[in-house]
C-alpha cells in the first residue's frame, strides 16, 4: 500500500465508511485514538486530552500516520482550552496536527509479542513541519496492536510563541503522549 492510501483512510475514518476499505486493505486502523499533552512549569502544571484523533498503519510498509483536530483537546479549565486554541495553536488558521512516519521494523508487528520500535517521521504542528524520532512500544495480541510513545516537543521549534506574562505557567518543551489500538 502506498501513502496516498494511507491518506485515503484517514479521509474516510473522518466522513465514515473506513470499515468496508480497511477490509480490504492491509492496513490497521486505529478508531481508539488518545493524544495527550503534559507542561510542567514552575507556577502550574497543564495537561489537554484529546480522545478524538486518528491513526492507520501499514504494517508490510511501516507507513503510521495520525491526525488530530486542535479544538478537540480537553482541558481542566476553560479558559486554557480557549487561549490554547485562540493565542497559542492559532485552531482557526491551523486547524489540525499531523504525524506521517514510518515504523522501523514494523513487520515484527505480525506475531503476538511486546516490541519496541523507533517511529521516525516529521510532525506537523501550528504550520511548522518538523523531523521526529521515538520510540514507541507494541504490544500485539489475536491481531490486535496496542501502541504507545511519548516524546518531547519544544514549542519555539513550532513558532509558538509564550508571552512573557504567562512563561512561569508554561513549559517551553511539552511531552506528548499517543495511545493507539489498531484493529482490521
Amino acid at each position: 500500500m502506498n501513502k496516498i492510501s494511507i491518506y485515503s483512510i484517514l479521509f474516510l475514518m473522518e466522513f465514515g465508511g473506513i470499515a468496508a476499505f480497511a477490509q480490504e486493505t492491509s492496513s490497521l486502523v486505529s478508531k481508539e485514538t488518545s493524544i495527550t499533552f503534559f507542561s510542567s512549569a514552575p507556577l502550574e502544571d497543564i495537561e489537554a486530552k484529546s480522545a478524538l484523533a486518528a491513526s492507520a498503519m501499514n504494517i508490510k510498509t511501516g507507513d503510521i500516520i495520525f491526525r488530530v483536530k486542535n479544538t478537540s483537546f480537553q482541558f481542566d479549565k476553560k479558559l486554557m482550552q480557549e487561549h490554547f486554541n485562540e493565542n497559542y495553536m492559532e485552531s482557526d488558521k491551523y486547524p489540525l496536527s499531523e504525524f506521517k512516519g514510518k515504523i522501523e521494523g514494523a513487520e515484527k508487528l505480525i506475531k503476538d509479542g511486546n516490541y519496541t520500535l523507533n517511529v521516525k517521521g516529521t510532525l506537523q504542528i501550528h504550520g511548522v513541519t518538523k523531523p521526529y524520532t521515538a520510540a514507541a512500544i507494541f504490544n500485539v495480541r489475536a491481531g490486535v496492536i496496542k501502541a504507545t510513545a511519548s516524546f518531547p516537543v519544544r514549542l519555539a521549534d513550532h513558532k509558538i510563541t509564550i508571552p512573557s506574562i504567562v512563561g512561569k505557567k508554561i513549559a517551553e518543551v511539552v511531552k506528548i503522549k499517543v495511545e493507539a489500538l489498531y484493529k482490521q
